[in-house]
């Protein structure tokens, strides 16, 4: 099976601005497409050539990028948009067997639809309409451009928040949810718990990140003075946050470690207690799946819409206005939500959510043949009693 995915925005980009990065393999997408391979499918993944990182790697599949058109009116961190990838989907993409496309609301997705429909999966992760201009674009799109051009194609969520948003604009959406999948190669498990917690987290203002150090002074005071606070990540506000923790005089106990990659990020997050997260905007978070893959719970408020797998299946804390109370609840009950980490684990690499995907593709395809197959039955016994033509 020849597999196309098409993810144009491969990383965040802080304030529109698309930080230049050394490497794409710690990105979702490209541990998605391993699992692809992993199922011994033939993939490529299509991205924004303003994506592409400053140094020259390797990848373990094909990796096209596509020059970006308009950054006007189509900016490349928020709605790319490519003449390029329009030329090639024309000319190449019948000769894939099926292509994953990321969001409804992305002129990529449009494109892919209005070229290959028959071929398109969407992959779709938004819960709720961006609030840029007042969420009249997004409102426009999805009330005008899906429903009237890509209702005919099948729609993958990523979320159970995800799928109840997009059932209201698209006809076919799976009842099953596919998860940013893991490669679980690169996450070891079974570590001794350290007196630490975790953040895995850009630091900027919706993250909360100061919320958070707030709430570990409390534990500080009110349980254990011995424990740490690992932050690891970059962002506008490090030097405030610092300057926080130095204010807060818990500035021994927070240790900012910048960026750090899978392979990095592997010797911190399997030792700690949890992964903290207190966000005030965020969708489906990639540091969710790969925190529970290292047997390390979550605590985490409402807000990310994964956070609805983590109550379902007893893998952390769940809670609005968490605080130091939650962290020594959390410490008290260890062993079960480790347990549970390591019996879900495997539910979460990506050969095993690919191959979700593959499946909700292959029975949409077949069920959208016998209908189309009926109709034209149905058509053909009515013109026969019409008298029409045989």
């Amino acid at each position: 099976m020849k597999i196309l995915i098409l993810n144009p925005i491969l990383y965040t980009a802080d304030n529109n601005t698309i930080p230049k990065v050394k490497s794409i393999k710690d990105t979702m997408i490209y541990n998605m497409c391993l699992g692809f391979k992993a199922l011994r499918y033939d993939v490529t993944l299509a991205a924004a050539a303003d994506y592409r990182p400053v140094e020259q790697e390797d990848y373990d599949f094909e990796v096209k990028w596509f020059k970006t058109d308009c950054h006007k009116f189509c900016p490349p961190s928020v709605l790319p948009y490519s003449k390029e990838l329009k030329g090639f989907l024309k000319k190449e993409g019948n000769s894939y067997d099926m292509i994953v496309t990321s969001e409804v609301f992305s002129l990529w997705s449009l494109m892919a639809t209005i070229i290959c429909p028959a071929k398109i999966v969407i992959w779709h992760e938004l819960a709720l309409h961006p609030r840029k201009f007042h969420q009249i674009p997004s409102k426009l799109w999805y009330h005008v451009v899906a429903k009237l051009l890509m209702n005919k194609v099948l729609v993958v969520p990523r979320s159970e928040d995800a799928k109840g948003f997009v059932k209201q604009y698209m006809r076919h959406v799976s009842d099953v949810c596919v998860e940013h999948g893991i490669d679980l190669s690169q996450f070891t498990c079974g570590v001794e718990k350290k007196k630490q917690f975790i953040v895995v987290s850009q630091l900027i203002a919706r993250k909360n990140i100061d919320g958070i150090i707030k709430i570990f002074k409390g534990f500080l005071d009110k349980y254990d003075k011995a424990y740490q606070l690992l932050i690891v990540g970059r962002g506008e506000l490090e030097n405030d946050l610092k300057e926080l923790a130095r204010q807060l005089h818990i500035e021994s106990h927070v240790q900012f470690l910048g960026f750090k990659s899978h392979e990095e990020m592997n010797q911190y997050l399997p030792a700690s207690q949890a992964l903290l997260i207190n966000t005030r905007q965020d969708n489906n978070m990639v540091s969710i799946p790969e925190s529970i893959v290292c047997g390390t719970p979550v605590i985490t408020n409402s807000v990310p819409t994964n956070s609805s797998m983590i109550t379902k299946h007893h893998l952390g804390i769940v809670k609005d206005g968490w605080n130091e109370d939650t962290l020594q609840k959390l410490i008290q009950f260890t062993p079960p939500y480790w347990q549970n980490c390591m019996q879900y684990r495997e539910n979460l690499s990506s050969k095993h959510q690919a191959s979700l995907l593959v499946e909700q593709y292959l029975k949409f395809s077949a069920h959208e043949n016998i209908s189309t197959e009926s109709d034209t039955v149905h058509k053909h016994r009515r013109k026969s009693s019409e008298g029409g033509d045989d």
